[in-house]
């Protein structure tokens, strides 16, 4: 897989304790901050942007 440069906490999850960690490149990783070692998904990263233009969270 290919990762940006590091894991971190999603800017939409807005401090809340329910919220997910994204690697970002030409992979986007997605996982629970609470359930790390529980695995995460690989979307290709213009799916990525797609899911988040479709939920009004990108223009």
């Amino acid at each position: 897989m290919v990762y940006g440069p590091e894991w971190h906490k999603s800017s939409y999850s807005a401090g809340s304790e329910n919220c997910v960690e994204v690697a970002e490149g030409r992979v986007t990783g997605v996982r629970d901050t609470q359930h790390r070692g529980r695995g995460h998904l690989d979307v290709p990263a213009g799916e990525w942007a797609a899911l988040l233009v479709s939920v009004g969270m990108a223009a």
